[in-house]
């Protein structure tokens, strides 16, 4: 009897996915835009990418539930407060960092990713590699923040 995961048989693990992938290989402006070596290169890069966040996580939870917060001066208990708060939202941030990876990935299996999604023209391959998870050229990205500040001042 078949199962919902034996009928996906697009889906690879981060390792097969890395094996099938030249270790060396980076995407060149020289060859096509958004070609299937270069998709998989960056889905590569996003999956490894969320599975750091999550193993970061994982270890943040796992001294979260080993270490307490019982110093007994009152002064090294708040400074382990604030480091614990800290460290909380920096996972939220890296939280909803998870989302927009997801989002980039849903983008490659739908075709779309690599494409800014205001102009519809390719998003630079350097602007892709520095931040994967891109979703307009830097130009709208600009034209968007200014935007945003001039509805802000007012």
């Amino acid at each position: 009897m078949a199962t919902a995961l034996n009928s996906t048989p697009n889906i690879r693990t981060g390792s097969e996915q890395r094996d099938a992938l030249d270790a060396d290989y980076r995407p060149s402006v020289d060859e096509e835009f958004m070609n299937a070596q270069q998709t998989a290169y960056f889905r590569q890069k996003l999956i490894d990418w969320k599975e750091s966040i999550l193993r970061e996580a994982q270890g943040t939870l796992a001294h979260l539930q080993t270490d307490s917060l019982r110093e007994p001066d009152v002064t090294d208990r708040a400074s382990s407060e604030t480091d614990w708060s800290i460290e909380l939202r920096t996972r939220d941030r890296q939280r909803k960092l998870i989302s927009k990876i997801d989002a980039a990935l849903r983008r490659i299996e739908e075709g779309e990713y690599g494409y800014c999604e205001v102009t519809g023209e390719p998003i630079s391959l350097a602007r892709l590699e520095a931040r994967p998870i891109a979703t307009m050229t830097v130009e709208a990205q600009e034209r968007h923040e200014r935007q945003e500040k001039v509805s802000r001042d007012e």
